[in-house]
């Protein structure tokens, strides 16, 4: 078979000989046939001198796109090299290459998506809340999914050409989440392998991790809209609704203790509350329809 390793770069002259040399000592384990392919981001560095010199093919952004757009066009060109699998790492050596091989054997086993999770793994070192982020996201697209996650940031995995052409991307932030929870929703198989994540610089994706945080709970929001829209809508609709029937059964109480209601301002929350409620379970059903 033939797996393409796959590494976005953006000037990572520094890190990249050994992310490559590492993966080919781990590589001359395997029976299969394998490529590198480099996706340098813009770099202004010698990424792509470092990258050519140890035989990975190079294709280059003109001007510096985001990992998001450039994960997008690795999976164009992976499928124009007919891969049969594919691996993506990072280039700054985070994860230890080991994982590779059983990454690989999992998706011969009948896996789409295997990710390498850290946290079923061991994590060198992660500040607090970053780690506390990642499992809270994790425990959501868990319930999101119902596949079990652990790790789901994690930029380690294979997954087949399928899963590259079918899944499309709506978000310019992250990819990892989107892949995972569309990958779910449309029948794909996933499975994780542990991994060892390395201590690295700092991260270059966001300035902080409340910045991430934001960031990533937008996007697993817009993705829930638009592959649950009827449950999204709904449970909206029903908190609104559910507050407007309690304030009118308040209103009722009142009117039987009292023989009046005497709460105009609350008599017209009540109904705003009901007929938002309504419409926005509507609007589910609509999108749920176009979906």
């Amino acid at each position: 078979m033939k797996v393409i390793i796959t590494i976005p770069a953006y000037n990572e002259e520094k890190t990249l000989p050994r992310v490559l040399t590492e993966i080919k000592e781990v590589l001359k384990a395997g029976k299969d046939s394998y490529q590198f392919l480099v996706l340098n981001d813009g770099s202004t560095d010698k990424t792509i001198e470092v990258a050519q010199q140890h035989g990975a093919l190079v294709v280059s952004n003109k001007r510096n796109r985001g990992l998001a757009e450039t994960f997008k066009r690795e999976m164009e060109e992976c499928l124009k090299l007919k891969a049969d699998i594919i691996v993506h790492t990072d280039a700054d050596g985070q994860y230890e290459p080991q994982a590779i091989l059983p990454m690989i054997e999992k998706v011969k086993a009948g896996y789409d998506l295997v990710l390498g999770s850290r946290f079923s793994g061991r994590i060198e070192s992660m500040p607090l809340l970053k780690w506390w982020g990642n499992k809270a996201f994790s425990q959501v697209l868990t319930s999101l999914t119902g596949v079990k996650i652990t790790d789901s940031t994690t930029g380690f995995r294979a997954f087949t050409p399928e899963v590259a052409r079918e899944i499309q991307f709506i978000n310019t932030f992250t990819y990892t989440q989107e892949q995972i929870i569309k990958a779910a929703k449309m029948g794909f198989r996933i499975s994780e392998v542990p991994v060892r994540a390395r201590k690295t610089r700092a991260s270059r994706l966001f300035k902080n991790p409340f910045e991430y945080a934001v960031k990533a709970w937008i996007n697993i929001l817009r993705i829930y809209r638009d592959y649950n829209p009827l449950r999204f809508f709904g449970r909206i609709g029903l908190t609104f609704l559910g507050a407007g029937i309690a304030i009118g059964l308040w209103l009722i109480t009142r009117f039987i203790m009292y023989g009046k209601i005497g709460k105009v301002p609350s008599a017209i929350l009540c109904m705003l509350f009901i007929i938002i409620g309504i419409q926005v379970i509507l609007f589910g059903f609509l999108a749920d329809m176009k979906r």
